[in-house]
């Protein structure tokens, strides 16, 4: 029996409507698909297709799988469970941090919210770093609002409406770039969050601060020395959770930031490398709500997504995620097995990707927007955003977009453009975006150093090649 069609059917299940193949086409809106394909995927910093290793590895998990256990709440929680225990070993994390799954990681910005408002019980002010370098979704759900028509519960919902219990919620947005697309720095941040911050608490306010660790173009701001200033000025009128979506991260930057009392998001499509979408919440240890969850996550969350022992969440509806459940499976196993591989082949595929990437930013006369290779940290270092303002003709932000889908029609995949530079005329530059994933760093490392290099400058050429095809005007 085949069984590509029924996985890559239930991998599509149980999100919103971005994760969905439309009829007739066989990728979603951002160019992956369910299934493996022979293409060159350099688009991490957005979507993945699933790797060919994954799936086979998905084909066992379900063929071992009871009948009609994919659909059975009690065994959705107990894969869960162990889902939790292999994602703390991968991340080196104590026992005691509680994990709560979400189908994206856009979902997981609904329970920062709610465990903001039940820590509280106070009205809650968002205070959102860079919303142009978040996913697209996350200022809807930042101000508790649904981000799309549907949940993985509901399959119709308003988009643009509250959630019930996350209406008294402020959402402000703070720019992390000027408008020539240099980044604020980290004092810079923290001056306005000071004043943000004193304001609101002056009017009984509860401030919930998004640090980012890894932004779309890999920046982190703030940094640990101002949360811990944040943390002193602040003290308990304040709750952060760090937007790492992107896992950009060693386990020790994860330790840190919990260690600080912040929630960290995590996502599983992004540099881990699994098929979109599958988001988890690191929660400190003993941060269990005593007040009661916003009603509203009835319509987003299963109970067995939140730790076991957290009776405010009682309240949300028993079943099975199957969809969820595969997408995670295979975000572990790609975890797991990157985690298998020695430091130093990590580095070697890292270095040369390197050498690769600032070959094309030179071929095509681009400039590499910081942070991109600017140091040996996985943001820095596997994640490389090319602005094209300075190319020849001037690329905007619409002809990035259109040559982006011209390389994937080709097979090749790189990330979505981002909003990071402005033209004098107030029009966004082109970006590209260009970086590793965890399974390619496996897959390159069983190369030796001349093809892994020979390998990378082929793959680099065919892009180059395409986008200047692509720039060429039309000549009638």
């Amino acid at each position: 029996m085949n069984s590509e069609p029924f996985l890559s059917l239930m991998l599509t299940s149980g999100g919103d409507n971005r994760i969905l193949v439309p009829s007739g086409q066989n990728t979603n809106r951002y160019g992956a698909s369910p299934y493996p394909r022979a293409t060159l995927g350099y688009a991490s910093s957005t979507a993945n297709d699933i790797s060919l290793a994954a799936f086979g590895h998905l084909e066992s998990f379900v063929s071992q799988a009871p009948a009609g256990a994919l659909s059975d709440p009690a065994y959705y929680a107990q894969t869960l469970e162990m889902q939790r225990s292999r994602l703390r070993q991968a991340w080196d994390l104590d026992e005691a941090v509680d994990v709560i799954f979400a189908p994206s990681g856009t979902d997981l910005e609904f329970v920062a919210l709610a465990l903001a408002k039940a820590w509280s019980g106070k009205h809650i002010v968002n205070i959102l770093l860079g919303q142009d370098e978040v996913g697209s979704g996350c200022v809807f759900a930042a101000a508790g609002q649904f981000f799309a028509g549907e949940t993985a519960l509901e399959p119709h919902v308003a988009k643009g409406t509250y959630v019930e219990g996350l209406e008294e919620t402020d959402l402000v947005n703070l720019p992390i770039r000027d408008e020539e697309g240099h980044p604020f720095d980290s004092a810079a941040i923290m001056e306005r969050l000071n004043r943000i911050g004193e304001d609101h608490i002056q009017m009984g306010h509860h401030l919930l601060v998004h640090a980012v660790h890894g932004s779309k173009t890999g920046l982190i701001l703030p940094d640990l020395a101002e949360i811990d200033r944040l943390r002193a000025q602040f003290g308990d009128s304040i709750s952060i959770v760090v937007d790492a979506c992107q896992s950009r991260l060693e386990p020790s930057a994860v330790q840190a930031y919990l260690d600080r009392g912040a929630m960290v998001m995590l996502s599983g499509s992004k540099f881990i490398g699994g098929p979109p979408f599958s988001g988890f919440l690191l929660v400190p240890p003993h941060q269990a709500p005593r007040r009661e969850l916003a009603k509203g996550l009835t319509t987003l969350f299963r109970r067995a997504e939140w730790p076991v022992g957290w009776q405010s969440a009682a309240q949300l509806p028993d079943g099975a995620n199957p969809g969820l459940l595969l997408r995670v499976e295979a975000a572990l196993f790609e975890l797991e097995r990157y985690r298998l591989l020695p430091q130093e082949c990590r580095n070697e595929v890292i270095d040369a990707f390197g050498k690769a990437v600032r070959a094309l930013s030179d071929r095509l006369g681009a400039e590499l927007v910081m942070p991109a290779l600017s140091g040996p940290a996985l943001h820095q270092s596997t994640l490389a955003t090319l602005d094209l303002s300075k190319c020849q003709g001037q690329p905007d932000f619409a002809t990035a977009q259109r040559w982006c889908r011209v390389l994937s029609a080709r097979g090749l995949r790189l990330g979505q453009p981002v909003k990071c530079r402005k033209f004098p005329n107030g029009e966004w530059a082109g970006t590209l975006r260009i970086s590793l994933s965890m399974p390619l760093i496996v897959e390159l490392s069983d190369l030796s150093s001349e093809k892994l290099h020979q390998r990378l400058q082929n793959d680099i050429t065919r892009i180059a090649d395409v986008l200047e095809a692509a720039a060429r005007p039309v000549v009638a």
